[in-house]
C-alpha cells in the first residue's frame, strides 16, 4: 500500500479468555484468513496491518487519508494493565457468532453489558469473516478521534514543525505533559 512511512503507529490489544478466538480473530483481519487447527497463544505475539484512515468531517466528506500501521496484539487472555490510559478505547465482540448452537453468552445479555459501559459491541466470527473488518474499523475510528479531541495543534510551537507537518517526538513528549493530553 505504501512505503516505510507513516502518520501513526497504533497498537490494539486482544483480551479475553482462553479459546474465545483472539488469534483467528486477528489472523482473519490481517491475512483474511481462518486456520482450523487450534494453537494456543503463550506469552505474546503480534500481528500487522497497515490502513489508510479517512475521517469524516463535520459536512460528511472524508478527510486527508491518514496513514495508519497498526500492530494488533494477540495476548494469552490478560495485559489490560499494559492500556495506554485509564479509560482506553474498547470495543467488544462476542466471537464465534457462526456456533449458534455451542454459545456461552445470550446476544442480548451481551448487548446490555455493552450499552451499560458504553462501548460498542459486534456479534463476530473469525471463521467466516462476520463483523471482523467493522469491529477492528469502529475502534480504529474511535482511536483516531480521541487523538482529534486531544491534540490542537495551536500550542505546538512555531520552529517544531518539520517539512512533513509532524512534530518532533520530543518535542511532543514534552508538550504533552505540560498539557496532560490522555491520548
Amino acid at each position: 500500500m505504501f512505503d516505510g512511512d507513516y502518520d501513526y503507529l497504533i497498537k490494539f490489544l486482544a483480551l479475553g479468555d482462553s479459546g474465545v478466538g483472539k488469534t483467528s480473530f486477528l489472523y482473519q483481519y490481517t491475512d483474511g484468513k481462518f486456520n482450523t487447527k487450534f494453537i494456543t497463544t503463550v506469552g505474546i505475539d503480534f500481528r500487522e496491518k497497515r490502513v489508510v484512515y479517512r475521517s469524516n468531517g463535520p459536512d460528511g466528506i472524508a478527510g486527508r487519508g491518514q496513514r495508519v500501521h497498526m500492530q494488533l496484539w494477540d495476548t494469552a487472555g490478560q495485559l489490560q494493565i499494559h492500556a495506554y490510559c485509564e479509560n482506553p478505547d474498547i470495543v467488544m465482540c462476542g466471537n464465534k457468532c457462526d456456533l449458534e448452537d455451542q454459545r456461552v453468552v445470550k446476544e442480548e445479555d451481551a448487548k446490555e453489558f455493552a450499552e451499560k459501559y458504553g462501548i460498542p459491541y459486534f456479534e463476530t466470527s473469525a471463521a467466516e469473516g462476520i463483523n471482523v473488518h467493522k469491529a477492528v474499523e469502529t475502534l480504529l475510528d474511535l482511536i483516531m478521534k480521541r487523538m482529534e479531541r486531544c491534540v490542537d495543534k495551536s500550542w505546538i510551537p512555531q520552529g517544531v514543525l518539520r517539512s512533513n507537518g509532524h512534530s518532533s517526538t520530543e518535542q511532543l513528549t514534552e508538550d504533552k505533559e505540560k498539557n496532560k493530553c490522555g491520548c
